[in-house]
């Protein structure tokens, strides 16, 4: 047997598979020897594994990719992803190694897969030996790293890139008992899956709090990043061939960016805007897919003031759409922080949010846009209104200024990893 498994591509070539490229893949990772540690030398290595990963995903897959690139220029650490697949397979750079589980597709989640893959686990976490493990979604994910992970004596941390309790019911304190009851169950779901975490890192002072007040308080805030080189206000000046690539007006245009979810509050958008159109003209756009996508068109079938265009995987393009809009309009109301409005931010997009959640902590504290009251159909409508008559210029100017002195990718990651070693040092001290 060799040590090197067959299908494994050498650094330069695809790291992040698509679903497209693992079906060429026949390896089996229960049993295929495994290729030898990248970096065995590196200071700290980490294990990644999240559920929330897929072709069409957003937040989640940038944090991960852009965490890649960083480990790749920084010899002194190592990274080793495990994500699920339509196949299994496996895929490395410089000091990256991507591990792809085959499980099967989410139900009505698409393109979301089950992390099932318990004995491949488990053989991924003894081979690699990493120094720590972050776990980056709550479902199925932390069990399976408790039974990958027993005996080894390696500190797991969590990524709270969901704020799930609130999925059951965004706004407790009104909601039906039903829903209060799902909330509460969550909440204690939560805290049970905490015990096996020697860390949360979170996003926002909401999130934050949320934890705080479910009793799980070993927690570090540490906001995301952005491309600061991509997303760019330079972009504006080709405002009109971008617009016109994707028929969008000259005139006023406001847009989203995101998966098509409940949780998006997309359908509170939809109701506000007609007014908005009437008011000032301005058409809106929405980018991305997800499983509300049907209904959110049946809702605008045939109105003048949208546009549904489709997911878009290359980043340049999405970097020249968000520089071409007026402005960015995100309604969730419990989002754990918002990379695409940050994106837009850097682009000298400024924006409008509701008044609670991760995206309204970035508008508060870069001045670049306004909130409307969370949930609120005519305070959207209003503050939308009197929004797009302001100097979206300037705004934009702000919100790039922002971006620049508090999202670097470079500066949150070093951040992430100062923690990392610190927890190491402490679990290895209290071992």
């Amino acid at each position: 047997m060799t040590d090197q498994p067959s299908g494994v591509p050498s650094a330069g070539d695809a790291l992040f598979l698509s679903d497209a490229q693992l079906r060429a893949s026949a390896l089996d990772l229960s049993q295929t020897v495994l290729p030898p540690q990248l970096r065995p030398r590196a200071e700290i290595g980490v294990l990644d594994i999240t559920e929330f990963y897929g072709d069409t995903t957003g937040g989640v897959r940038t944090y991960l990719r852009e965490k890649a690139a960083y480990v790749e220029a920084h010899p002194a650490y190592r990274q080793v992803l495990a994500l699920p697949g339509s196949r299994d397979a496996i895929s490395q750079s410089d000091g990256v190694r991507v591990y792809r589980l085959k499980g099967p597709v989410v139900p009505k989640q698409a393109p979301y897969r089950f992390m099932l893959a318990t004995r491949s686990n488990r053989r991924i976490v003894r081979h690699e030996a990493p120094n720590l493990i972050e776990v980056g979604s709550p479902g199925l994910v932390p069990w399976i790293v408790r039974l990958a992970a027993r005996g080894l004596n390696i500190p797991v941390v969590a990524f709270y890139h969901s704020n799930f309790p609130r999925l059951f019911s965004p706004w407790p304190e009104r909601a039906p008992w039903w829903q209060r009851t799902l909330h509460d169950v969550a909440w204690k779901y939560a805290r049970r899956i905490d015990r096996h975490f020697a860390h949360t890192i979170v996003c926002s002072r909401f999130v934050m709090d949320d934890l705080h007040q479910a009793g799980i308080d070993r927690v570090s805030q540490i906001p995301l990043g952005v491309d600061l080189a991509l997303y760019h206000p330079r972009r504006r000046a080709k405002r009109e061939e971008v617009r016109a690539r994707y028929g969008l007006p000259a005139g006023l245009v406001a847009g989203f960016v995101g998966r098509f979810a409940p949780e998006k509050e997309l359908d509170l958008l939809l109701r506000a805007w007609p007014a908005v159109y009437r008011n000032t003209g301005a058409v809106l756009a929405l980018v991305g897919d997800g499983p509300e996508r049907p209904m959110l068109e049946a809702m605008a079938a045939g109105a003048p003031w949208i546009r549904f265009l489709p997911y878009e995987r290359d980043r340049e393009r999405l970097a020249d759409l968000l520089a071409s809009w007026d402005l960015f309009v995100a309604p969730s109301s419990n989002e754990t922080f918002g990379l695409a409005p940050l994106e837009g931010l850097a682009s000298g997009t400024p924006v409008l949010s509701a008044d609670r959640g991760g995206i309204s902590e970035q508008v508060e504290t870069s001045g670049a846009g306004e909130r409307f009251v969370s949930g609120d159909v005519g305070s959207l409508t209003e503050t939308a209104v009197r929004l797009l008559g302001t100097n979206l210029e300037a705004l934009g100017a702000r919100g790039r200024a922002h971006a620049e002195a508090n999202h670097s990718w470079g500066s949150v990651f070093d951040r992430i990893f100062a923690l990392y070693r610190q927890i190491v040092r402490d679990h290895a001290g209290g071992a």
